[in-house]
Order: structure tokens, then C-alpha cells, then sequence
């Protein structure tokens, strides 16, 4: 990759910076997925290989003005994983997999807290540009965690299949009235995580 950016490397390798390649991130996991799902171990493989290309081309890009290296983000990497498997390399005990998870939560924010990266919300580190459906999903487990969304359990029975085609009938219905269902999901969660942080701001000054 250094020869590459080089120059007497690739000109199109040359022009990229973080920002141009951030689309390209994407669209290397959703091949990988592609590629898992199929079964196909040489398919996976090389997804792999495109997803890793992801990482030593911005990681050389911060080398080059200074700022990290490849080095810097596995010793990153090997640290978090042994701080955060207490259970592993440390002599805290765990019964199940829930108490992992809870120990994760509270090790990451004591890391975060007093930090630029402190998370004073339960619905902080959801990644903003995730497509709308998987944010839904990932507010609202987080807001029922933090007892913000508390419906409870399901109020009828409904199969996965039950439930996939409610989700595409109204998809269908919206792209039919010309509208995103994307954009509308987008939309309502936007609205709704106002609302529940609203909850939190207002039970904390209580």
C-alpha cells in the first residue's frame, strides 16, 4: 500500500483519502456477507482479503500525516479484547453469556467515562448512518434496557413470516405512494430517539 501511494504508485490510490473510501467500507461487508452466505470458503476468503485492504489503506493514509499505523490499531485491538475478557485473562467469574455482555457494558463505559468519548446516554454509540431498520433495532434494545421503551411483552403471537410480511406490505405500500420507507423508518426513529432521550434528561433532574 505504501508503494502503491507512492509517487511512482497507482494514481487512483493516490487521490483517495479517508472520506472518498468510507462507501467502500460498506460495501466490502455487504459482499463478505454475500459470500458467507453462499458457504463458499474461497468467496469468503477473498471478501476478507477486500475487507482487510480497507484497513491498511487507512491505516497507511493516517501513517503518512502521523497519526496512527497498522501497528497502533491491532495493539489497540489486543488491549480492548483483554481488558474486556476479564472472565478470560483475569480472574473474574461469569455464569453465562449475559453476564459477559453486562461486564462488556460496564467495563466499555468506565473506559469512555471522563473522556470525549464519554457516553452519558443509554442510546449513545449507535452508529448514525446505519440503515434505518437496523438503528430501530438497536434503539429500541437499548431503550429497553434503560427501561425507556417498556411495552413489554408482544400483546399477540405473531410468526417471523407473520411479521416479515407486515414489514414488506408497508414498504410496498410506501414505495406505492411514492415515498422511502427508508426515509420514514429514518424518520420515526430520529423522532422517537428525541423522545426517549427527553425521558432521560427529565429522570436525572428529578
Amino acid at each position: 500500500m505504501a508503494k502503491l501511494r507512492s509517487p511512482n504508485g497507482c494514481p487512483w490510490d493516490r487521490e483517495q483519502n479517508h472520506r472518498t473510501l468510507r462507501r467502500h467500507a460498506i460495501e466490502e461487508v455487504y459482499e463478505l456477507i454475500d459470500a458467507i452466505e453462499s458457504g463458499d470458503d474461497h468467496e469468503m476468503a477473498e471478501e476478507l482479503g477486500d475487507l482487510l485492504l480497507q484497513v491498511i489503506f487507512h491505516c497507511q493514509m493516517a501513517k503518512e500525516r502521523g497519526a496512527f499505523d497498522f501497528e497502533k490499531v491491532c495493539r489497540l485491538l489486543v488491549d480492548k479484547l483483554v481488558r474486556r475478557h476479564p472472565h478470560v485473562f483475569g480472574t473474574t467469574k461469569v455464569k453465562d453469556v449475559d453476564e459477559v455482555w453486562a461486564n462488556w457494558e460496564k467495563i466499555k463505559h468506565a473506559e469512555k467515562k471522563g473522556t470525549r468519548h464519554e457516553r452519558p446516554s443509554a442510546l449513545d454509540g449507535i452508529p448514525k448512518h446505519l440503515p434505518a431498520l437496523l438503528r430501530v433495532e438497536k434503539l429500541a434494545k437499548k431503550a429497553r434496557k434503560a427501561r425507556l421503551l417498556t411495552d413489554g411483552k408482544p400483546r399477540r403471537k405473531s410468526s417471523k413470516s407473520a411479521i416479515a410480511k407486515q414489514i414488506f406490505i408497508l414498504a410496498a405500500e410506501a414505495q406505492c405512494r411514492g415515498w422511502s420507507a427508508e426515509e420514514l423508518l429514518g424518520d420515526e426513529a430520529a423522532k422517537q430517539e428525541r423522545h426517549w432521550r427527553r425521558l432521560e434528561r427529565a429522570a436525572r433532574h428529578a
